[in-house]
Order: structure tokens, then C-alpha cells, then sequence
């Protein structure tokens, strides 16, 4: 930057130094705050955000194959980031991709959840902490140039989660307002934060999440003993859906939560029926489900980890329940309260319920269609529509709906009076 003295007559000496001080200033204090969020941690590995949880996984940078291999007892889950770019995510959202920083106001934390790296008292975590006005320039340069389009705020707990609650609202305020940002932010919901705070972060942010962690009051005791269930956790759900419907007309943040797969002894059953309410009752956007990975240094180190792909069944029948109006009561349990991974949920219903009772394309209701493997509300809603002009004939009269992936539904429906598996193949 050149400052052209000649512009600026009663311009002096001292008051050039004294800028050129100040911007000194200002540059050594964004380079030090990108150093700290730089240490902050890796929180793509613990905290997805976006639409397709998996996909931000497996596309992380140079430790995408360690995360999805397993994991003997005890070996270590890296945590903690090596460089700035191992802290932005690239985020699936409806509008596409967004290069999100994923960051955290500390990493230190007086709470002792037995799975978390960042709990108290672990030594091989690094705590650093960064001010509000720090984080949010550092952000401000990041958006600036380029180089991010996003912010997902969380924070380790220190003094308690309403001090904690605002330092992250305070760092959003100087975001919006004193950076003018207007693009997405996620921001993390403290255990025990209060309901003018939970206001004030939904009229600040795009998301915001509370993480239950566990199904059940005792399960969580397994995982966090410090967290109280219903007073820290779910009365903040509830506040938000009471603010919602105070509040209709205003642009509020939509609500999301978490649960730590298989570390507590939890069963599919009850991680559904849990979500299942949060969606009827509570409204909530999404829950997402981490698979647990143990980390060295905390009471759970020695437990296996969760196979990957009881995470990807628990996310396919959550959706059923969100999007395809089915309870958890459709599902299918095995005696040991989990699902079958062998195949999807939807699938494993209608194998058992529509290969000797098929749908009729024809003349399904939404409801009706919606329990088709392969068939999506989208793709519902498509043939409903095309229905009203004429018939649909053969499979490929289905792609041309949109449905992808036709031959997926082949075996539980009827179309033209017959299985599609009787028909000549027309593609």
C-alpha cells in the first residue's frame, strides 16, 4: 500500500508514523489470528455442516484416507490442524459448494466429555484462544480474499457456557455489522446458554446447533457426564421452536443437532425414535450422526471404532423420517436395536412389504410412491404431474421424470398393468 503524502498537506511526520504504526499493527494482528485458527484444530473431523456430511469428510485434504480407515483401540484420531487450509470445508449446500472455515473462539474447555480432544485436562491438546475482534478480522481477511465463503463458529467452555455463548455472539455481531457480512454462518449453541442469547444467535445466524451428543439421559452420562440432557440441551431446542412461532415473520436461523454414534452403547432404535421427535415436534433442519473414533488420552481410547457405515444407514432412514413422512416404527430392527447395514432401510422395507404387493405407478398415492426404492419426493411429485397428461409406460418414461435410477424401483412397481421386469428393455 502507498500513502501519497502529497494529498494529505497538514499531513506530518508524526501522524504518517502513527499510521503507518497502526497498519503495522493491524497486519501483525491478522497474521497472528490466522496463526491461532490455524492451531485452533482440524473440526472438520467432529463437526459436519453441511448437506452431505460424508462427502466433507472424504473430501478433506491430506487426511481424508485416515479418517475412513479403521482405527485400532487406542491408535490416535488426528485432531489438531497443520495448515489454514485443513480448517476451511467445502461445504455441499442447495446453492452448491462453499469453502467454509470451520474454527472454534478456544480450544480450552472445563468440561470432561469422554470422547471430545478438547476435553479438560487432556495434555496433547494444544489450547489456544482468540479474541472476538481477532476472529473476526481474520475472517473479514479470509472472506476478502477469497479464500472462504462461510463461518461455522464453535468454542470449547470456559466459565461457563453463557460467558462462552457471548464471545461467539459477540464475534458474529462484529462480523455482520462491523464487516457487513451478509453470507452463511453455522454457530455452535452452548450447553446452558440462555434464551436471549439463543435469540440474538438466531437473528445473526443462517444455522445453529445444539448437540445433544446422546439418545437418552443415561447414554449421555457415558459420553459426557457433565451435560444435563433436558435443562442444558433439548430446553434450547424447544426455546427455538417457541421462538419460531413467536416470531413468524422474522428471518430466523433453522436448528440442527448431533449424536455420537456407538460410544455409549446406543442403539439405532433409539437414535431414530430421538430424531424422529426432534423432526415432528421440535422441526428441527437435520441431525447429524459422527461415528465414533477414539482418541488417545480420554477414558473412551480403547474402544473400537464405529464402522462407517451404520453412520450412512442411520442418515438414509433419518431421512425416510424427514422427507418420506415413514416413523421409526417402518423400520427394520434387528434384536440388538440396529439396522441391518447389509442393505439401505428403504430397501430392507420393500423386500419385506412390496415385492409381492407392487406399487401402481398409475394410481399410487405420494405416500404410496414414496416407499419405492429409488423413488424420491421429487421424483413423487413428477410423476403425480405427468400423470395428469397421460400414462407412463416403461422405465424410461420414469427417467425422463428425473428419476435416475429407474431400475432401482423395477421390482416393486406396476406400470402399464405389468412389472417393468416383463417388459422388453427399452434402454
Amino acid at each position: 500500500m502507498v500513502l501519497i503524502v502529497a494529498h494529505f498537506p497538514k499531513l506530518t511526520f508524526e501522524h504518517l508514523f502513527a499510521i503507518i504504526k497502526g497498519m503495522s499493527i493491524s497486519i501483525q494482528s491478522s497474521a497472528d489470528a490466522l496463526t491461532k485458527i490455524t492451531q485452533m484444530g482440524d473440526m472438520t473431523l467432529y463437526e459436519p455442516a453441511g448437506d452431505q456430511p460424508q462427502v466433507e469428510r472424504l473430501n478433506r485434504h491430506a487426511r481424508s484416507q485416515e479418517l475412513w480407515s479403521p482405527h485400532a483401540p487406542g491408535q490416535a484420531q488426528p485432531y489438531q490442524s497443520h495448515s489454514l487450509e485443513e480448517c476451511i470445508s467445502h461445504v455441499s449446500t442447495p446453492k452448491g459448494q462453499m469453502p467454509v472455515l470451520k474454527t472454534m473462539v478456544t480450544t480450552a474447555c472445563e468440561r470432561n466429555c469422554f470422547y471430545c480432544p478438547f476435553r479438560a485436562g487432556r495434555s496433547q491438546t494444544k489450547r489456544v484462544t482468540i479474541t472476538p475482534d481477532q476472529l473476526a478480522g481474520a475472517f473479514d481477511t479470509l472472506q476478502r480474499a477469497g479464500r472462504v465463503d462461510g463461518l461455522f463458529l464453535s468454542s470449547g467452555i470456559i466459565k461457563g457456557g453463557v460467558t462462552t455463548q457471548d464471545k461467539l455472539i459477540d464475534t458474529v455481531e462484529i462480523v455482520r455489522h462491523k464487516y457487513q457480512y451478509r453470507g452463511y454462518i453455522h454457530l455452535k449453541i452452548m450447553p446452558g446458554a440462555e434464551y436471549d442469547q439463543l435469540l440474538r444467535a438466531m437473528t445473526l445466524a443462517d444455522r445453529v446447533s445444539v448437540n445433544l451428543e446422546a439418545p437418552t439421559p443415561d447414554r449421555l452420562q457415558t459420553l459426557a457426564p457433565k451435560k444435563d440432557l433436558h435443562r442444558e440441551l433439548i430446553q434450547i431446542l424447544q426455546w427455538a421452536e417457541e421462538i419460531r412461532r413467536k416470531n413468524p415473520d422474522q428471518r430466523l436461523a433453522r436448528t440442527v443437532t448431533q449424536f455420537v454414534v456407538g460410544a455409549a452403547g446406543d442403539t439405532d432404535l433409539e437414535l431414530l425414535l430421538t430424531s424422529e421427535r426432534l423432526y415432528q415436534q421440535l422441526h428441527l433442519t437435520r441431525v447429524y450422526y459422527s461415528a465414533f473414533h477414539p482418541v488417545i488420552q480420554t477414558p473412551l481410547e480403547n474402544l473400537p471404532s464405529v464402522d462407517p457405515l451404520r453412520e450412512f444407514r442411520l442418515y438414509q432412514a433419518s431421512f425416510l423420517l424427514r422427507d418420506y413422512g415413514w416413523s421409526a416404527e417402518d423400520l427394520s430392527f434387528g434384536a440388538d436395536g440396529n439396522m441391518p447395514l447389509e442393505a439401505d432401510p428403504k430397501k430392507s422395507w420393500a423386500d419385506q412389504h412390496l415385492i409381492h404387493t407392487p406399487v401402481d405407478i398409475q394410481t399410487a398415492e405420494r405416500s404410496q410412491l414414496l416407499r419405492v426404492p429409488g423413488i424420491g419426493p421429487k421424483g413423487a411429485d413428477a410423476i403425480l404431474k405427468a400423470r395428469r397428461i397421460g400414462r407412463i409406460l416403461d422405465l424410461s418414461a420414469l427417467r425422463k421424470l428425473g428419476i435416475r435410477a429407474p431400475e432401482q424401483a423395477a421390482p416393486y412397481i406396476i406400470l402399464n398393468g405389468r412389472r417393468p421386469d416383463q417388459q422388453r428393455s427399452l434402454f
